[in-house]
């Protein structure tokens, strides 16, 4: 026999309760309640100074993170039994549900926040949360939610050998929701608290323990959830061995990818903020996903690179063992030129660069005899590449061009040497060697 729907409230005993003096009360009770917990997390806050865009329990401004409606929330809910022998339970049938789907509504939102900060999907997916929670609690306040549930249950069908109902599969569904929302906000938690003052090689592996950490509580939770919902995990091995002949064949690429990532992190042969150069692209390694690489280049453009690419092909690391860059310039000068002054010269341009190390020192050296002139090459080390190359060259070069200039080192122009034949030629060529003559 089937089970007879609860009625809904008594509403207009419901809005009598409010008419009364207890009301007041309980709205007293339920402001010095709010007040508590502001005055907690505004201390709590200046005790442990939280990162504005990583706390989940405080958030940017302190009233938007968790802890303000859950510590309201308790307040509430001491407040209700404290008054309870005095008062009906007016405010407080409107006041707690309404506490309770804001602490869902918070949580939900600030872990999604941390835990995919940027997402194009998070702002629709926080506004739906939203919406869902407040009809919730109004649902439960008018008395309509128990109504509601028990004509679900009644929508069952068979599945195997059990019986499921729409409301065995949405509080299946609420209930993995909730579990990887936990997961998600443990991993974020970890996350934090192991990149908190780490760089160079330490950022990197603990880079990778975050990732690695975060896979493995997303896919617990993720049985688990599975597991509230009902469904055998037995039944998974079927679906364990589709998912691997798909990695061997369709998948095969995504998964070189994930295992290079892990790979990189691991050897520690790429870190977030070395100086790298992939074919003609080069640039500082920004971040390193479980799947791609980003660099960014000094003049602001960023390459996404898949890992694989990293591993199978020869990447320039500037940066791996000793950050400086040796970085070079050629000059030509006529033939005539003092050399040890053009040296001196070329070796005073380069130290006047406060960019460039004393140590080792800068060396310029006849390097060719060209066709022009004679050839040096001035060559120095830098420790800043990812400050860029290119202006450092400009300004040598043209304090190059102007201490020549200064003490009269002619800078050749090309020449070449033209031949005429037949009569026309003949005679050019007489009166050019007669002239030289």
């Amino acid at each position: 026999m089937a089970r007879s729907p609860l009625p809904l409230d008594d509403m207009e005993a419901w809005l009598r309760a409010f008419a009364q003096p207890g009301a007041l009360l309980e709205l007293g009770v339920l402001a010095l309640a709010w007040a508590l917990a502001w005055l907690a997390v505004r201390g709590l806050q200046r005790a442990f100074n939280p990162d504005a865009e990583r706390s989940i329990w405080f958030g940017r401004r302190g009233i938007d993170g968790v802890l303000f409606p859950l510590l309201w929330l308790v307040l509430a809910y001491a407040g209700r039994a404290l008054t309870a022998m005095w008062v009906p339970r007016a405010v407080w049938s409107v006041a707690i549900p309404a506490l309770i789907a804001l602490v869902v509504i918070r949580v939900g939102v600030k872990v999604l926040e941390v835990a995919f900060r940027g997402a194009a999907w998070l702002r629709p997916v926080e506004r739906s949360l939203s919406w869902l929670a407040w009809l919730a609690a109004v649902a439960w306040i008018t008395g309509l939610l128990p109504v509601v549930l028990a004509e679900l249950d009644q929508i069952h069908w068979k599945l195997g050998g059990s019986t499921v109902s729409v409301r065995t599969l949405l509080e299946g569904a609420l209930s993995a929701a909730v579990v990887l929302i936990v997961a998600l906000w443990v991993s974020s938690a970890i996350e934090a608290r192991l990149l908190r003052d780490a760089s160079g090689e330490s950022l990197s592996l603990r880079k990778a323990a975050s990732n690695a950490t975060r896979a493995l509580l997303l896919f617990v939770g993720l049985m688990l959830a599975l597991s509230a919902v009902g469904i055998d995990l037995t039944a998974l091995s079927v679906l364990g061995g589709a998912i691997g002949v798909g990695i061997g064949f369709g998948l095969q690429k995504l998964a070189a990818n994930y295992v290079s990532g892990f790979v990189i992190l691991t050897e520690r042969s790429m870190r977030i903020g070395d100086m790298v150069r992939l074919d003609t692209f080069e640039g500082v390694v920004a971040d390193i996903k479980a799947r791609y690489t980003v660099i960014r280049s000094v003049s602001g453009r960023e390459s996404i690179v898949p890992n694989e690419m990293l591993i199978t092909q020869r990447v320039e690391n500037l940066s791996l063992s000793d950050p400086r860059v040796w970085q070079s310039t050629v000059v030509s000068v006529a033939y005539d030129s003092d050399v040890d002054l053009v040296q001196r010269l070329l070796e005073q341009a380069a130290l006047e660069q406060p960019r460039v190390l004393r140590d080792p020192a800068p060396l310029a050296a006849l390097s060719a005899f060209g066709a022009d002139g004679l050839e040096f090459t001035l060559g120095y080390w830098i420790a800043d590449p990812e400050n860029g190359q290119l202006g450092l060259r400009s300004a040598i070069n043209l304090r190059i061009l102007a201490l020549l200039r200064e003490h009269g080192v002619e800078i050749p122009y090309p020449q070449r040497v033209l031949h005429l034949r037949g009569a026309a030629g003949a005679g050019v060529a007489q009166a050019t060697n007669g002239g030289a003559g």
